[in-house]
């Protein structure tokens, strides 16, 4: 009994201790190729079932697609990982860590891929949720929405007050 207790306290810590690594690394993988490969290659692996890390790993799997040469396989890659990120988001529809992945990839995805019909509405769940959120969260959704050119002025005001 006591095994399985500090077997499933690990769990937890690594999950939880995870998280912020993985914020890191996204932010940084949208900087340079070598980045996005090193976030492809941490999460490519994972298939336990927390939904945020699978919306991550379909960002990895997106980004990937940006440095593919082949057209096919960056076609192939790209459909995958927004998959994988529709799946969590329809597994945890008020998620607003896994509504900011999606909004995150829409809002940078160039327009003839035709990946943007969901921008209104993750603002909607992360504003509306915003207050909710764990602080780490709040400061990783501050920092994207500095960033970001979707938040109108009054958006902005609620997240960055």
């Amino acid at each position: 009994m006591k095994l399985l207790c500090n077997i499933l306290f690990s769990f937890f810590f690594l999950l939880v201790q995870e998280l912020p690594q993985v914020r890191e690394d996204y932010y940084a993988a949208s900087k340079t190729k070598q980045s996005a490969e090193a976030f492809y290659n941490s999460l490519s692996k994972y298939n336990k079932d927390n939904k945020t890390l699978l919306a991550y790993k379909g960002a990895a799997t997106a980004l990937k697609s940006k440095y593919t040469p082949d057209k096919k396989l960056k076609k192939e890659l790209f459909i995958d990982g927004v998959k994988m990120v529709e799946n969590a988001v329809k597994s945890e529809p008020n998620n607003a860590e896994i509504r900011l992945v999606r909004l995150s990839i829409q809002e940078n995805t160039p327009k003839f891929l035709k990946y943007k019909s969901n921008i209104e509405e993750d603002k909607k769940i992360i504003v509306a949720t915003f207050e909710k959120q764990p602080k780490d969260l709040k400061e990783y959704i501050r920092i994207y929405t500095k960033i970001s050119k979707v938040f109108t002025e009054k958006e902005k005001q609620i997240i960055l007050k």
